[in-house]
């Protein structure tokens, strides 16, 4: 039996195989409402045949959002569209979650097809919010640092997030606290030079992200599992590492995250850094987490090939596997990778007459 594709249990949430539809952002909302886009691009996915389907980073707040067109949970009327979403994806056999997120000093930038830097005010920008007053780089909005009632409003947004995440039907809740993002920020000792509780020392420095997860633990239930992803490394020395990071995750165990999606990259935190990307090159840092931390791990980042997936889940290197750019290209890729792996892979009952062998199927002629 192929690995990939053997169930997997969190809690009382089985997954049906190891694929996740890594969160994707679509710059593609109206004041944070989901759309016929989302439904479209998430649904087809879970025909596809993925085990989970995350949503892109949803914004736990309007300061929050990367863009103006970022999807949105900060207000009760984001619920009815992603109830939805989620119905049409359990409907067909995934589970699905949130990517519950805040873009900290990185947001309020433009939407990325449309060009680069800050929003202006009179555009429909607005000014971020960070550890500090540092901005990102030159052509980033200067944010204003954060209070100590600025840093409640954003834990207790997480929880809403959550709360909201449940009233939507969802399964699973996934904290984004990696790529440079208000969560990382704080985290990482290049960018957080605060003085107070919530900088300096590694457990200043991780205060925000355990209060997040402590926070969201108390609303979301014990019957359903919460993830986080993580930035593994900035990838500049004396910023955070993969040390840090298995510290962070035995921690946040502690507060019930059930499972480290272990990245890196995503422009970090720092705007020019040398990250090695290749095949699989942040598949290491989910082995070394899942190993010294015991907590299970997503493996994620350039995993393209179906027997690399497979040999990942078979040789215990992570437990899920978060793919993105290759479901974009293929959302049916979990069906032609359990073929290829000689696994089951139910097609839906509407494309059951296109699931032959593509080497053998014929053109039928008109009579």
């Amino acid at each position: 039996m192929s690995a990939l594709f053997s169930p997997f249990q969190l809690r009382d949430v089985t997954v049906r195989n190891r694929i996740v539809v890594s969160p994707m952002c679509e710059y593609s909302s109206v004041d944070g409402f989901a759309s016929d886009w989302h439904l479209v691009h998430l649904g087809s996915r879970a025909v596809g045949g993925a085990g989970l389907v995350l949503t892109e980073a949803i914004a736990v707040s309007p300061e929050g959002r990367i863009s103006p067109d970022d999807l949105g949970i900060w207000k009760d009327e984001h619920v009815e569209m992603l109830v939805r979403i989620g119905h049409f994806c359990t409907q067909h056999g995934a589970q699905w979650g949130t990517q519950l997120a805040h873009a900290g000093r990185k947001a309020s930038t433009t939407t990325p097809w449309r060009g680069t830097g800050a929003v202006a005010p009179e555009h429909g920008g607005w000014t971020p919010v960070g550890p500090g007053t540092e901005a990102f780089d030159e052509s980033y909005p200067t944010p204003a640092a954060l209070d100590e009632e600025g840093i409640a409003a954003v834990i207790a947004a997480f929880a809403r997030g959550a709360q909201r995440t449940l009233a939507a039907g969802g399964s699973v809740v996934e904290v984004h606290a990696a790529h440079g993002y208000l969560i990382h920020e704080f985290l990482s000792p290049l960018i957080n030079h605060r003085t107070d509780r919530w900088g300096g020392s590694f457990e200043n420095r991780t205060r925000l992200a355990v209060a997040v997860a402590r926070a969201i633990r108390m609303v979301w239930p014990e019957r359903l599992p919460l993830f986080v992803r993580l930035s593994c490394t900035d990838w500049v020395d004396g910023g955070w590492d993969i040390e840090q990071t298995v510290e962070l995750a035995k921690l946040l165990r502690a507060e019930g995250v059930d499972l480290i999606d272990a990245s890196s990259g995503g422009g970090v935190n720092v705007p020019r850094n040398t990250i090695p990307v290749g095949p699989l090159y942040q598949t290491q840092f989910a082995e070394q987490i899942r190993r010294e931390a015991g907590i299970a791990t997503g493996a994620v980042g350039m995993i393209t090939e179906p027997v690399d997936a497979d040999a990942i889940i078979a040789d215990g290197r992570a437990d899920l596997v978060f793919m993105a750019r290759e479901l974009l290209r293929d959302p049916y890729w979990p069906l032609f990778a359990a073929r290829a792996l000689g696994a089951e892979a139910p097609w839906p009952n509407q494309y059951a007459r296109a699931a032959g062998d593509r080497a053998t199927m014929q053109v039928a002629t008109p009579a």
